[in-house]
């Protein structure tokens, strides 16, 4: 089904694979050089059109569009204001998908909408109205073009069906694109995604997204690399369906996407009034990959990731076939994921031998395809949810997808099978609707299932399990009332019905200012609103204490911050910030802030041994061996220990909150993705790495960690820093940095992105 090949390898021509070099020669008649061939990508040319440092080792990447969602883009266009933006220098689409529901905090989400639309109007911006469209579709309906590249403060930025290569980062990275700086990165890796035969009847994109993700997330074999599809069976597939594809490749933690195109794209650009746009794009005739993942979509069946990660796959005819066994080992693995917190168990969703499932959803920027939702239809028509526990929900991606649905008459065929659909938001995906009941069993055709992310609050008792699936086989199992089941078990006929797009909707609702600001329009601030806190820079020497240890194979940016109701508070930074780690670490932001005070107090000119009583005899240790640390040339912060952090989404604030609460700096074997190390870089925390077994460390939670001339290192790029856990006596640890940019290291110094471009 999926093969991981284990070295690099050449693609001839498109289609055929080989790993040695000496049979490329003879096949070619010409000598090959991997470097040569390695230039040959698609990937490699469209970073090559972008970079503006000559160097292409060295990338310096100019975009040329920009995307944010009502989560991210008040904190974006606050930090951008304060570092003297002007107006957007390029296509900037703010979207309202995310908090488009006003039930928490009063009138702060239609705040910040207003917020953004007034924005839009003085910079020259994009504003798309709340229910208008998800961020993506959005995107994909009206912004992507052949060769192109798009970055987005959201982490499912993938618009690589299309022939645009597309990231999501954290905020920090588009304010330096609005202040017309660059997006610096080493040349990444380049893996071929070969895709051979053609799924079966029932099989749909989530499908064969999951199934590469099984194989590829817990070994990184893709990890911060370009996924460039290739091979014949990307012929065989639509643009809706290599588009579902294409989201889900967020789950395996790579840095972007590349495909092949042809008639099928060229034919989704034309009907959305834009063939100018189509490129077609193909790798040269000998191109060399990094690694190489091979699937063949005849082999693929109906999956499901079961909690509580997109990477713990099975077919659903495995999970149907050893029922107790697959919810025995969905609950041990929760036993790590859920800390013990509550009771967890799925043995009760066993009903005469079936898994009996609450909920159905299909949804956003993974479900909410027409397509997708066209087989949802043609498989319940006919049939009916039943009046029990089971409810089935349908969220479109965009109005105009809701529009032809409504005409071709899908919309009327799910309705009346007990089918809810509802509008253009991103909720379920993120945990700010339909959460479902406490010990609920959810499937879902989105994008994530980490604990807690579809709404509920393990500091309250309350856990619900979502599992990823299919549109076609969610629609399987609301027309079985609720029992698993795959597409494939079902005798549909699926119309394949064409879709027509009404350019007019957005005409008549979207406001563009087609690039054209106007300085004179006052923003509108919500009392919500505040602007980002005052920030030290770096000091010369650093006191630490850990205030957080989290042994989790991974940890989750929902872990860091959680989403749902908490990110309607996205736009006060102070006030969002009393939500870290609240659902994984509940005791976090009381330590945090008794730390804080200290170098509150330095900050304030006073002595922060009168502010932090449990400072004194740690500075008086520390001062055995370095007299000179103290009044002048001394910070005080906190710091958290977590093995792999950072997986999921790329919103900002997961590194953020914690610097407004006096975070300095994480420690970590290995970060989970690019993003969230940029993104404490971006807000001047140092992302330390330490080899030590996260079993067997030199400090624990609660401990001081001093680190001395911490200012000299990072200005002489020094390999290792040098700490010591302060207990007593001084004990030694060593941490390193990684790579960094000279760029990078300077806003670590300066204390933040807004310090750097404010110096």
């Amino acid at each position: 089904m999926v093969k991981l090949y284990n070295n690099g390898v050449y693609l001839l021509n498109g289609t055929e694979i080989v790993e040695d070099v000496r049979e490329v020669e003879s096949k070619t008649g010409k000598a090959v050089s991997k470097e040569e061939a390695a230039r040959e990508t698609m990937a490699y040319n469209i970073l090559a059109d972008h970079n503006t440092s000559g160097n292409m080792e060295r990338l310096q990447i100019k975009f040329d569009k920009l995307t944010s969602h009502d989560i991210t883009f008040v904190g974006i266009i606050q930090t951008a204001r304060a570092s003297g933006l002007e107006k957007f220098p390029v296509p900037y689409v703010l979207t309202n998908c995310h908090n488009s529901l006003c039930a928490v905090g009063g009138t702060i989400n239609e705040d910040d909408h207003m917020f953004g639309l007034t924005c839009a109007k003085k910079y020259g911006g994009v504003y798309v109205p709340p229910h208008q469209a998800v961020i993506h579709q959005y995107a994909r309906e009206m912004l992507a073009g052949g060769g192109k590249m798009i970055l987005g403060s959201d982490s499912h930025t993938r618009y690589g069906a299309l022939g645009t290569m597309a990231m999501g980062e954290g905020g920090p990275e588009l304010v330096k694109q609005l202040l017309n700086k660059t997006y610096d990165i080493k040349m990444p890796g380049v893996v071929g995604i070969y895709l051979d035969g053609e799924p079966m009847k029932g099989v749909g994109p989530q499908d064969v997204a999951l199934a590469i993700i099984g194989a590829t997330f817990s070994n990184g074999y893709v990890n911060n690399k370009v996924m460039e599809f290739v091979g014949p069976g990307v012929a065989k597939l639509s643009a809706d369906f290599r588009i579902g594809i294409d989201v889900m490749t967020t789950e395996t933690t790579c840095l972007s996407s590349i495909w092949k195109t042809d008639e099928k794209i060229k034919e989704f650009y034309e009907i959305h009034g834009r063939v100018e746009d189509y490129k077609e794009l193909n790798p040269g005739s000998v191109a060399y990959y990094d690694g190489m993942v091979y699937v063949n979509l005849s082999e693929i069946k109906p999956m499901i990731a079961m909690p509580f990660h997109p990477s713990n796959v099975y077919t659903i005819d495995e999970v149907n076939a050893n029922l107790k066994d697959v919810l025995h080992d969905v609950e041990q693995k929760a036993l790590v994921s859920l800390d013990g917190a509550v009771d967890y168990s799925l043995q009760n969703k066993i009903v005469n031998g079936k898994l009996y499932v609450d909920q159905g959803i299909i949804a956003g920027c993974a479900g909410g395809g027409f397509e997708n939702i066209c087989a949802a239809a043609d498989i319940i028509k006919g049939h009916y949810i039943g009046a029990d526990e089971f409810t089935f929900s349908v969220y479109p991606a965009s109005t105009p997808v809701y529009m032809e649905l409504v005409k071709n008459g899908a919309v009327a065929d799910l309705m009346e099978a007990g089918t809810i659909v509802k509008t253009a938001f991103c909720g379920p995906c993120f945990g700010a609707g339909d959460t479902p009941a406490n010990n609920a069993f959810s499937i879902r055709h989105s994008t994530r299932n980490f604990p807690n992310r579809e709404g509920s609050k393990l500091q309250s008792g309350q856990i619900a399990s979502v599992a990823l699936m299919d549109a076609r086989s969610i629609a399987a199992t609301a027309a079985n009332k609720g029992f698993l089941t795959p597409a494939t078990a079902m005798d549909v006929e699926y119309k394949g019905q064409k879709y027509h797009f009404d350019k007019n909707i957005y005409a008549n609702r979207v406001f563009d200012s087609h690039g054209v600001a106007d300085p004179s329009v006052e923003i509108k601030f919500g009392p919500n609103i505040k602007d980002w806190p005052a920030m030290s820079a770096l000091p010369e020497n650093l006191v630490l204490k850990v205030v957080s240890e989290i042994h989790d194979p991974v940890t989750t940016t929902d872990e860091l911050i959680p989403s749902g109701e908490t990110s309607s508070y996205r736009s006060n930074p102070l006030g969002l910030a009393e939500f870290a780690l609240s659902r994984k670490d509940p005791a976090y932001v009381g330590r945090a802030k008794e730390v804080q005070a200290a170098q509150k107090a330095i900050e304030a000119g006073k002595c922060p041994l009168d502010a932090l009583e449990e400072l004194k005899p740690v500075m008086a240790k520390i001062q055995e061996s370095y007299p000179e640390a103290g009044r002048g040339n001394i910070g005080v912060g906190s710091t958290i220990f977590a093995v792999k952090p950072g997986d999921g989404s790329a919103r900002e604030q997961a590194a953020s909150c914690q610097k407004v609460l006096g975070g300095w700096a994480n420690i970590a074997n290995e970060y989970a993705t690019k993003r969230y190390r940029s993104n404490l870089i971006n807000w001047g925390m140092l992302p330390f790495i330490t080899k030590e077994d996260h079993e067997h460390l030199s400090f624990k939670n609660g401990d001081y960690i001093f680190v001395p001339d911490v200012r000299k290192a990072v200005e002489e790029k020094q390999e290792v820093i040098r700490a010591y856990v302060v207990g007593e006596d001084l004990k030694e640890v060593e941490f390193t940095l990684g790579d960094l940019t000279d760029v990078e290291r300077e806003i670590i110094l300066k204390g933040c992105l807004i310090n750097y471009y404010r110096g």
